[in-house]
């Protein structure tokens, strides 16, 4: 097995295991790859989109069909910009952005790692008008321009000065001018270089100084209508949340529900991220899962933590066992403005431990500032107390392509096993939980040149189709195929074999705990995927063991 907390040479190999196989199994794709793919944009393949889907349904279930306080809604995804100006999407929904001077690859300010090491300082390169001259292609209008020109380069400790001027001459090459011209970086001489500790000012990359922080606003910008003026602008929604707000009084209305209730959704947003990375962690486009819960005022903090527990347990429910989720409580300066009090649940991911979730206290905040803004009453008539308030609201937001590759790096394992012939090999195998399993049995004939077996096999097929997923395969070795179904997570092989046709070979007990007797036909070999453990099972009673297996 492979642990959670590895070295980072480990981590990182598993994370490049796990994207190989989720293109090979077709279960995520680089969107637009034959025309170079588009950074932060992903599809979800035939069997991505089975898992994603199972999980968004698991969801579903448990937020409204379990439970008689949330109700489901479908937002839409452009509406009017005046619910982004109200929400204060519009004026402040940045993030601070910094660039390579070098590389010009833009990178978010507030996520640079910081670095030690000795930074040395330049000022153009020696002898720049000179050198001009000599090559005939005139002095500068500014002649100053190379010789003065600042830049600046962090090597860490134990790298020579020469790695710095490698990389401050690449810098001065890259201002438009011809190598013959760039002659040797020139060192500040009144700051050559200097010690530095935890500095952010640099480039983690290759070193190279980072320019001015400047804001970028994350809302894709679009037009509605013929004309693009001010006046038919709007923005594909950057969460799903404000949609919800804005309709509370009518979903309040048609649910004839009391505080607390909440209104679920799940739904695309869109974000112009400055560095998407991670796979698909950090997307451009992606899909959020969120509960927009409204309590009484004063009652946020209990719910708040409530919640908490809730969230726990789903998780649990899905595969990823609290151990490797970290709650963050998260600190008051590092909320947003208008939040009473927030948990982020962290996942260790390979790459690190990241948020996978946030609960958020949001308190009246949202329904204040619609309210405000469209002059339209949206408070809540509490007929025991015979009064009318804003509730709070608790909203627990979940990223659906967080969750996905989540669960697939904690199904992600690795065995070394026996094939037939008893040569070892690597097993990998994806250990979904059954509900979330994209494909839930694979049905197999022992051979495709049998009819009888292939029939068989076909009409169990057809049995199970309305009711799960299932998959045929008849290409290949049994024990290849099955392998081939350990990597796409499916939980059980069945195969039609001689016994089925005609009779058990000896007795036994069957995976249901009924005996099966010498001779009796139709039964099959159920193959469990995570201990590979082999058993017989009655054709009629494999469709409820396995609905009760997945279920």
């Amino acid at each position: 097995m492979i642990s959670p907390l590895m070295a980072e040479p480990v981590a990182v190999a598993k994370m490049e295991k796990i994207v190989a196989l989720c293109k090979r199994r077709g279960i995520i794709f680089q969107s637009s790859e034959i025309y170079g793919g588009l950074n932060g944009a992903w599809d979800y393949g035939p069997l991505g989109v089975e898992l994603k889907r199972n999980l968004k349904d698991y969801w579903w279930k448990c937020m409204t069909q379990v439970r008689d306080d949330i109700v489901g809604f479908d937002g839409s995804i452009l509406m009017n910009r005046a619910v982004w100006q109200a929400s204060g999407h519009e004026a402040t929904f940045s993030d601070p952005m910094v660039e390579c001077l070098l590389t010009k690859k833009r990178y978010r300010a507030d996520q640079i790692e910081p670095q030690s090491g000795t930074a040395y300082y330049y000022k153009g390169f020696a002898n720049a008008t000179d050198r001009l001259k000599n090559e005939k292609i005139g002095v500068l209008d500014t002649p100053d321009f190379l010789e003065e020109r600042e830049f600046s380069v962090l090597v860490p400790k134990g790298k020579p000065q020469a790695s710095a001027d490698k990389i401050a001459r690449q810098y001065y090459l890259a201002c438009g001018f011809a190598e013959s011209v760039v002659g040797e970086p020139k060192l500040d001489e009144k700051r050559p270089s200097e010690q530095v500790e935890n500095s952010t000012k640099f480039n983690p990359e290759n070193g190279a100084q980072l320019g001015p922080e400047k804001v970028f606003n994350l809302m894709f910008k679009t037009y509605v209508g013929a004309n693009e003026d001010p006046s038919s602008i709007t923005y594909l929604r950057p969460e799903t949340a404000q949609a919800m707000f804005v309709q509370f009084k009518n979903v309040l209305e048609v649910s004839r529900k009391k505080l607390p209730f909440g209104i679920a959704q799940i739904g695309k947003a869109f974000r112009n991220e400055i560095n998407p990375r991670n796979f698909t962690f950090r997307s451009r486009e992606f899909e959020q899962m969120e509960v927009e819960f409204f309590v009484k005022p004063g009652t946020g903090p209990e719910w708040l933590d409530k919640w908490l527990e809730e969230r726990l347990s789903w998780y649990e429910a899905i595969g990823i066992p609290r151990a490797k989720i970290h709650v963050l409580t998260v600190p008051t300066a590092d909320r947003a403005f208008y939040s009473q009090g927030t948990y982020d649940l962290e996942y260790e991911f390979p790459f690190g431990i990241q948020e996978l979730e946030g609960i958020a206290h949001r308190g009246d905040y949202d329904l204040k500032q619609h309210q405000t803004h469209s002059k339209k009453p949206l408070e809540y008539f509490d007929e025991e107390a015979k009064q009318k308030y804003l509730p709070e609201v608790v909203e627990p937001s979940a990223g659906v392509d967080r969750t996905v590759l989540a669960v697939l790096c904690e199904a992600y394992d690795e065995e070394t096993v026996k094939d037939e012939s008893g040569k070892e090999e690597t097993r990998v195998v994806l250990r979904f939980v059954p509900r979330l399993a994209p494909i839930k049995a694979g049905v197999f004939p022992l051979l495709k040149n049998k009819p009888e077996l292939v029939e068989k096999a076909r009409a169990l097929q057809k049995t199970l189709q309305p009711l799960m997923k299932v998959a045929y395969d008849e290409a290949g070795s049994i024990g290849k195929r099955y392998r081939r179904i350990d990597e796409e997570g499916t939980p059980f092989g069945i195969t039609i074999d001689f016994d089925t046709i005609e009779g058990a070979k000896e007795a036994s007990v069957s995976a249901t705990g009924a005996p099966i007797e010498l001779g009796q036909k139709d039964t099959v070999t159920l193959r469990h995927r995570d201990s590979m453990k082999q058993e017989r099972i009655a054709l009629a009673d494999l469709p409820a063991y396995l609905q009760t297996k997945i279920s």
